[in-house]
């Protein structure tokens, strides 16, 4: 892997830089590692918190433009990173910093608050005003930085949720959690696709998210609640296309929301609830008809393991989508992987 330092803005081969201290001598890690984390974000100061020298130090640093945004993905030994009033007279762009914790433990103080984060967690900073993370062991952390004004609230509301733990285990922010956590995951393999729209969701989730905590007395964008709300649904269905009783008043229920809502969002989207269910599970059942270490398994097996419970209405329903019966299907895929 070739290792770059790229200075935030200029962009690397394939719009994606990556500082792999591994590669690098180790008395240079330390300061190379501080010098790409304040290129890449705002200028900041690291501490080493570790009594060993700074040649014990391991770190890595994959960033890249999204949109208007820049996301990163760092990791390091224990540390301490400060922003200070001197180092915000000096460099102020105005960003706000989101901090997915994905490894290891840490806490962001800014504003008189501090959030403790466990992975799957995240806080959001101000670039503004002075803050400080705390690692006191080695970390992985997704960070985004973006302008405040992509989140659709003044930076007054903001600051009221500056250095505030969110949850990565229940309600919107175990959406969010997941969502850029899988965002960190791709981004860490190779460089990111989708520009403006997958920028576009991470803000409309966002949004939907601060809005959820910041309840009733700060309107939200209802769009942006909408899609939130969508892709939501859309998580909790994926995760139990094999369950028999997955039903639009079982989605719903969950969801706290009427059918009739639930069916409405789908609208938008040119597609039912039941519609979106059907369609995926044939696509599963398709995807494991062709897998060649299932042919052992029987085709109504395949077709209970996800959600069809009566063969017949399984064969009629795949031939209506694909044009094959289950049984045709699997014989061809199977054939042509037999070819030489």
């Amino acid at each position: 892997m070739v290792s770059t330092v790229v200075p935030l803005g200029v962009p690397a081969p394939g719009g994606r830089a990556v500082l792999d201290c591994s590669v690098l001598h180790v008395n240079e890690r330390f300061e190379a590692w501080t010098e790409a984390v304040s290129q890449s974000f705002v200028p900041l100061a690291a501490e080493m918190k570790s009594s060993r020298r700074p040649a014990g130090f391991q770190g890595r640093l994959v960033s890249q433009s999204l949109g208007p945004a820049e996301i990163n993905t760092v990791a390091g030994s224990a540390v301490s990173v400060r922003r200070s009033a001197r180092s915000i007279m000096k460099n102020d762009p105005g960003f706000i910093k989101l901090g997915l914790q994905l490894r290891g433990y840490s806490v962001i103080s800014q504003d008189d608050r501090d959030a403790a984060l466990a992975p799957g967690d995240f806080a959001i900073y101000d670039t503004t005003r002075p803050y400080m993370l705390d690692f006191d062991e080695s970390f992985e952390m997704f960070v985004v930085m973006f302008p405040a004004e992509l989140l659709r609230f003044d930076r007054g509301t903001l600051a009221t949720l500056t250095a505030s733990r969110f949850s990565g285990r229940r309600g919107l922010g175990a959406v969010t959690s997941r969502f850029l956590g899988e965002i960190s995951r791709q981004l860490d393999a190779e460089p990111l696709s989708g520009g403006l729209p997958l920028s576009d969701a991470v803000f409309d989730l966002l949004s939907a998210t601060f809005a959820e905590r910041l309840g009733p007395t700060v309107r939200g964008d209802e769009q942006a609640r909408r899609r939130a709300l969508t892709m939501q649904v859309e998580s909790y269905m994926a995760s139990r296309l094999g369950d028999p009783n997955l039903t639009v008043a079982s989605v719903a229920d969950a969801h706290h929301v009427s059918v009739r809502y639930l069916q409405k969002l789908f609208e938008q989207q040119h597609e039912t609830v039941s519609g979106w269910i059907r369609h995926r599970r044939l696509e599963q059942a398709r995807r494991d008809l062709g897998n060649p270490a299932l042919a052992g398994r029987s085709v109504a097996s395949i077709g209970t393991s996800w959600g069809f419970m009566d063969a017949a209405g399984f064969a009629r329903a795949f031939r209506g989508e694909f044009g094959f019966t289950p049984s045709e299907f699997r014989a061809a895929s199977l054939q042509l992987l037999e070819r030489p």
